[in-house]
């Protein structure tokens, strides 16, 4: 029997600490008792009434595609406290055929222990539901007594003793700035932009969170301009968890927020505040969508990846990074949309007259046959990468079962592991797609009908352009490089 542990601990404090220990404990010496194989340990940190814990997940997936036989958790409670997702794990091991057991006795079902099973979820979920009731109860007793209770304060101020105040650098001066910006003509993006190419240091950085970004954005600009705590008022219970079951959150009325006056120090006038605040509903209201263009999600630049956007007064692309942030990020990179579609047209002609010459036709067909080759070696070493990554993914859980490892250093790991999964992942879905592209042009009459077609209309389509073209890079100097999904004339 293969079995896959499962242990969960609300906190990482240091009582938690030992319940984790104690728990690896109980099942080292119950698989030891049964001679059972240990398949993976999944440990998760965190709160059990959400369904989105990561290893829970890992092994909801493993389960489904059955890489093990049994699920052992100290009580159901470990694997959920909500009813829906206890009878979701329950009814996907029924269908693999993977049994369910609790040290606690109350789960069995080798011996068909389950009749309790529905019981335990909704007394667990009950209990969940009145905690998290004392909790919100408290939070805002404090927010009603003007004490602060979020985790990390508005950028420009310090929560100290659960009081506001202003911070003693320059990011009360960034947050003046932002609001006299604003109210002299300046967008957020271009705020945002100049902020990020003078280097100033972004809320996110400023709080310390590991995966503090550099680059000010939009949406950040925003959220400073829109926060009521500049002008002196404490605002909070403006979100709440749509139930305790689920992380999501929604937005709670205006009147219905806890607002206490005048609890802190303000950073912006209050007259400046309000007049901001009447530019954002004037603006938003002449605002219009951006219209999507020819070349738009297939122009690229070649040196930071991004997607190249439409400027109307150059009338062609430049680089989406360079539009967002400056020079800092990245050069304009810019092209002309008239000159890429006589590039494309030219290409497509010249390909036309030469498709009936037999030499032509056996270069295509062994430059398609070499492309689908290498592309299939890179999606072999790519699958070989990601065995690597999920060899080791396991070697940490069972390094930090074993107490080799902490649960920090093994999450930075795990961490570290998803970002360079997740490019392999994006490669892999790229070559796959082009190589679905090569596949179908393999027939060379059948390419030559097709191209023949679209020319009758004498202009770059867009079903003419995703047709025929896969993607294109373009270079700092503004020279693209066209990726066809046949091969080009040399």
């Amino acid at each position: 029997m293969r079995c896959a542990i499962y242990i969960r601990v609300s906190t990482d404090k240091e009582e938690q600490k030992a319940s984790l220990k104690y728990q690896k404990e109980l099942f080292y010496r119950y698989v030891q008792e049964q001679g059972w194989d240990i398949f993976e340990i999944y440990v998760d940190v965190q709160t059990g009434t959400t369904a989105k814990r990561k290893n829970l997940q890992k092994l909801i997936q493993d389960a489904q595609e059955k890489k093990f036989d049994i699920i052992l958790a100290k009580e159901l409670s470990r694997l959920a406290r909500n009813g829906e997702l206890s009878y979701k794990i329950k009814n996907l091991c029924e269908n693999q055929g993977i049994h369910i057991i609790t040290l606690d006795n109350a789960i069995n079902t080798l011996t068909g222990n389950t009749n309790m099973f529905g019981l335990y979820a909704w007394m667990y979920e009950q209990e969940s539901q009145n905690t998290s009731n004392r909790v919100k109860e408290t939070l805002r007793t404090r927010a009603n007594k003007g004490l602060f209770k979020g985790s990390n304060p508005p950028y420009g101020y310090d929560a100290i003793d659960g009081k506001l105040h202003i911070r003693d650098d320059n990011t009360p001066d960034i947050v003046r700035r932002i609001f006299e910006e604003y109210l002299a003509g300046s967008g957020r993006e271009s705020i945002a932009r100049r902020l990020y190419n003078e280097g100033i240091p972004t809320p996110a950085e400023i709080a310390g969170k590991k995966n503090a970004g550099d680059k000010w954005n939009d949406s950040t600009i925003k959220v400073i301009l829109t926060n009521q705590h500049y002008c002196g008022d404490l605002v909070q219970g403006r979100t709440t968890t749509v139930s305790v079951t689920s992380k999501k959150r929604k937005k709670i009325a205006h009147e219905d927020q806890i607002i206490v006056k005048d609890t802190h120090e303000a950073i912006i006038p209050r007259e400046m505040f309000d007049a901001v605040q009447k530019q954002i509903k004037i603006r938003t209201k002449y605002i219009t969508a951006p219209k999507k263009h020819l070349f738009t999600n297939v122009l690229f630049c070649a040196d930071c990846g991004k997607g190249l956007w439409y400027r109307s007064n150059r009338k062609g692309y430049i680089c989406g990074n360079y539009a967002r942030h400056g020079k800092k990020a990245c050069s304009s990179h810019l092209i002309s949309e008239e000159s890429l579609k006589v590039t494309i047209l030219s290409d497509i002609q010249a390909i036309v007259k030469q498709i009936d010459k037999e030499p032509y036709m056996k270069k295509v067909e062994a430059q398609s046959k070499k492309a689908k080759q290498n592309m299939e070696k890179q999606l072999v070493k790519i699958d070989k990468q990601l065995d690597i990554i999920k060899g080791r993914k396991r070697k940490y859980i069972n390094m930090l079962a074993e107490e080799i490892i902490s649960h920090e250093d093994y999450r930075e790991s795990v961490e570290f592991n998803n970002i360079e999964k997740n490019k392999l992942v994006e490669k892999k879905n790229e070559l796959l797609s082009e190589l679905e592209n090569e596949q179908t042009v393999v027939n060379i009459e059948e390419l030559k009908q097709e191209l023949l077609h679209f020319l009758k209309f004498e202009e770059l389509t867009p079903e003419l352009l995703h047709r025929f073209v896969i993607r294109i890079e373009v270079m700092e100097d503004g020279i693209p490089n066209i990726i066809y999904s046949f091969a080009k004339p040399q």
